[in-house]
């Protein structure tokens, strides 16, 4: 194999996913008959670029870009919270928990200030664009995938559920981004870790 499937993520930690998994299994058990795939647990991550097959020999370019976007970057923290589904109107295809961060207070000013997920998001399309690799074109809306649904029959009231029951708002703080190797297979995806960056660090 000559290339890696790959994107760079924010890691949950394990208490918040244990609970993102209780509010899954609750799901599955009120609403069994709906067909979807639903998200592994030790797979719930929030994806800040994906970047698809990478040759093996710019992993490095890669790895190197990630750490520069990330030196200039201090820990902060994230909320998750909230549920809904992707598209707003109509039949939906995927269920997921929204993820925010509070933008830092500033003095003044007509515009609003940019979140620090917001900024470490476009530091990695920066960088990475500088080093050779396509921007997403697409607008960045951090959230977490909970289920993609396969089919129509059930699905607005499993959507309807996941958005009643809610998500408790929880925080944690951010201090690395990982840029991650993605393998699929008939069991579903397999993440490993490539290289971790810590933010505010360095680079020699």
């Amino acid at each position: 194999m000559d290339k890696y499937r790959t994107f760079i993520a924010i890691e949950i930690p394990a208490n918040v996913r244990a609970k993102i998994a209780d509010h899954i299994n609750r799901l599955r058990r009120e609403c069994p008959d709906v067909r979807a795939s639903w998200s592994r647990e030790d797979n719930l991550h929030l994806t800040l670029k994906f970047l698809g097959d990478v040759p093996i020999e710019r992993i490095p370019a890669l790895s190197t870009a990630v750490e520069q976007a990330v030196q200039h970057m201090h820990p902060f923290d994230l909320i998750v919270k909230d549920c809904g589904a992707f598209p707003s109107h109509g039949r939906p295809k995927v269920l997921w928990i929204g993820v925010l961060s509070e933008p830092p207070a500033v003095a003044g000013g007509p515009e609003a200030p940019t979140s620090d997920l917001q900024g470490l998001h476009a530091a990695i399309e920066d960088h990475c664009a500088a080093a050779g690799f396509e921007r997403d074109v697409r607008a960045f809306h951090p959230h977490l995938t909970m289920a993609r649904l396969r089919e129509a029959k059930g699905s607005r009231d499993l959507a309807a559920r996941h958005k009643e029951l809610g998500f408790p708002s929880r925080a944690f703080t951010v201090s690395e981004l990982v840029l991650f190797r993605s393998e699929l297979s008939s069991k579903g995806s397999k993440h490993t870790a490539l290289a971790r960056h810590c933010l505010g660090h360095q680079a020699p």
